[in-house]
């Protein structure tokens, strides 16, 4: 599976998919995670990302165009009904569904590729959800002043990895001998079903 996260503070997520079964998953190929700073699609000279809120409104939101523009360089379209078949284009926001179990594995089923939007200030400009996202999630009934926790703990649901893969490579551990802990192993079993 690849994975993209859309954020205006990437040096977030500088370490944080450097750990754990995430790490195990990157090292074995399993998953490709980038992490692309929104202000690089910015095309002012200032690179700026927010706006107040089309149709009015208050406090800012994160501006549609260099949304636009990093869906299109990463997907090769900003058409929603374009789309590749396997993308997932995600907004994180308090107004989604909740993030369970169920939608988590419906993403690793459907998904081959997943754009994660960390959204910001207010929120995101209502055009990027009509025209770009195909789900909107919610960790939790509440709010966060960013996107990007929420987007440490989508990434890092172990079940949206490629299942298959994860386990084929927990095999060819265990066969190698490179698991040295009990522990660890149950751990990667109960991660991908096997317990």
């Amino acid at each position: 599976m690849k994975i993209d996260v859309l954020t205006i503070f990437p040096e977030f997520f500088e370490q944080v998919f450097d750990f754990g079964i995430i790490r195990r998953a990157k090292l074995a190929g399993i998953v490709e995670i980038k992490v692309h700073d929104i202000r690089e699609y910015a095309v002012d000279k200032h690179k700026m990302v927010d706006d107040r809120p089309f149709g009015g409104g208050d406090g800012m939101v994160l501006k549609p165009e260099p949304l636009f523009a990093a869906i299109e360089n990463l997907i090769g379209t900003s058409d929603r009904n374009a789309y590749p078949n396997g993308t997932r284009v995600v907004m994180l926001s308090p107004q989604g569904r909740p993030f369970r179990q169920a939608v988590a594995q419906q993403l690793t089923d459907e998904a081959k590729h997943l754009v994660v939007i960390c959204g910001r200030y207010e929120g995101v400009d209502e055009r990027v959800n009509e025209a770009l996202v195909t789900d909107e999630i919610a960790i939790g009934d509440y709010g966060l002043a960013g996107g990007e926790p929420a987007a440490v703990a989508v990434v890092d649901h172990g079940y949206l990895f490629d299942l298959a893969g994860l386990r084929e490579h927990i095999a060819q551990l265990l066969l190698s001998r490179r698991i040295g802990q009990i522990a660890d192993v149950q751990t990667c079993f109960h991660l991908v079903g096997l317990l």
